[in-house]
């Protein structure tokens, strides 16, 4: 799906990075003692260590959305939102990776069935990508609750259904009908848009589907299709490493580099501007120096935490008028087309698409090496080099079940289609299948 630019970017004219890299680090990074702290309600974090505890910059949360909150204990904290919000009846949508955290003796769904908060029973029919299927399925589910809040507990797919979901619910008393793609991307051009029912997102990983106005969902044909409306936008965010929990290793660290791919596709995009990128570097060199902290202890909560930040300054940065990026566009592709998921498409291709276009962008890719420490190194060594780490994150095509001719094919479809658009995302322009072919194809030895 694409997005116009909703939300125009500052300008900030003669402002060097390091500068707005050291400006925004010292507005995330709070290191106080616990007995002093004093959070503001938009942003919370608890039960972390103090001494390395980062918070979202409050500048950085977004029209739309009321609050977030990191490290907070999601089952405390959903209550207390749903309470604020004033809502009885709600609509849960989980994954079912995340069922053994909200099922059973006083966990969320037995909670919210105790209190008579609880909709419907819980629904698990959206599965990786967003499924048209599942998400029709849950979308005629939430309809007939006549819920008045959507808690989405999970990845990106859950979270993107969530906000579908919203808009197909708007239309309520207007139509009976089952729900059908064309029917809720119609609820998006509604004008004026009605109020839509909040949404509370509990994530379980670092995808930050949860931190924008655009959703996506794979179609009955493997098409990536969606919405975009700034009301889509969730109300409030709980990101709860306890939900991490058990993660497997390919969604923990594929979602994390997902941060990496958002800050270098916001940095080097033609429409960024400094403010950005300042955003989109800072976020960088956030995650690069947390996941780091994740490869050696993957449960470590404060890394976790950390990475969350990180990961949602680059996808701020990216979503404020710049959306997509070349490598968030290509790999929306690969990924809808090849069923792989969004953490190995940035294995594979990250690093690749960086260096197609590397001899325009040096400048601005220099100051991703430098965000990521070591200014001396191209960008798309560095990229390559940290993915070499990741666990069970793919590089290769083969990995993933691509063969070349597939690639091939892939190369021409997509000059075909969509061309036009890859050349206005693109520092360096495409003139041939032959030049998608090529950089997709390239020997990460060779970056």
């Amino acid at each position: 799906s694409d997005s116009a630019a909703f939300f125009p970017a500052r300008q900030l004219s003669m402002t060097s990075w390091p500068m707005i890299l050291g400006s925004f680090l010292a507005r995330a990074l709070t290191i106080q003692p616990t007995a002093s702290l004093r959070v503001p309600r938009s942003i919370s974090s608890t039960s972390l260590k103090m001494e390395s505890r980062m918070s979202v910059p409050t500048e950085q949360i977004p029209p739309g959305m009321k609050a977030v909150h990191v490290g907070a204990p999601f089952l405390s904290q959903t209550f207390e939102e749903l309470s604020a919000l004033g809502c009885e009846r709600a609509f849960v949508l989980a994954n079912n990776s995340s069922r053994k955290f909200i099922e059973g003796d006083g966990k969320l769904v037995d909670a919210l069935k105790e209190k008579g908060m609880l909709a419907a029973p819980l629904c698990t029919s959206v599965g990786m990508g967003g499924g048209e299927a599942g998400l029709l399925k849950a979308a005629d589910e939430a309809y007939d609750a006549d819920t008045d809040a959507v808690v989405t507990v999970g990845g990106g797919a859950v979270q993107d259904a969530g906000k579908l979901i919203r808009l197909w619910l708007s239309t309520k008393g207007d139509n009976e009908a089952k729900a059908t793609v064309q029917g809720i991307q119609a609820a998006s051009n509604q004008d004026p848009m009605p109020t839509l029912v909040p949404q509370i997102c509990l994530p379980n990983s670092f995808a930050m589907a949860e931190a924008t106005h655009v959703a996506g969902l794979t179609t009955t044909a493997n098409t990536k299709s969606g919405a975009a409306h700034p009301s889509i936008m969730p109300t409030v965010i709980i990101y709860d490493p306890a939900l991490s929990e058990g993660l497997p290793d390919w969604v923990r660290f594929g979602t994390a580099l997902r941060g990496v791919e958002h800050a270098v596709g916001a940095v080097t995009h033609p429409k960024a501007d400094e403010d950005i990128r300042g955003r989109a570097l800072a976020g960088l060199s956030i995650i690069k120096e947390n996941l780091n902290k994740l490869i050696s202890d993957p449960d470590c909560p404060t890394a976790m935490c950390n990475c969350y930040v990180g990961g949602f300054m680059a996808i701020r940065a990216l979503n404020t008028g710049c959306y997509p990026a070349l490598g968030h566009l290509v790999q929306n592709q690969y990924s809808a087309r090849f069923n792989v998921h969004q953490g190995s498409c940035s294995g594979i291709l990250c690093a690749r698409i960086m260096d197609h276009h590397h001899e325009k962008s040096h400048e601005l890719q220099k100051r991703i090496s430098e965000a990521m420490g070591s200014g001396e190194t191209p960008a798309p060594q560095l990229v390559r080099d940290l993915v070499a780490k990741l666990p069970l994150v793919s590089t290769e095509h083969e990995q993933v079940g691509v063969t070349d001719d597939m690639l091939k094919e892939f190369a021409k479809w997509a000059f075909d289609g969509s061309a036009a658009r890859y050349n206005n995302l693109s520092p360096k322009e495409f003139g041939s299948p032959e030049d998608i072919y090529a950089m997709m194809t390239k020997p990460l030895a060779d970056l």
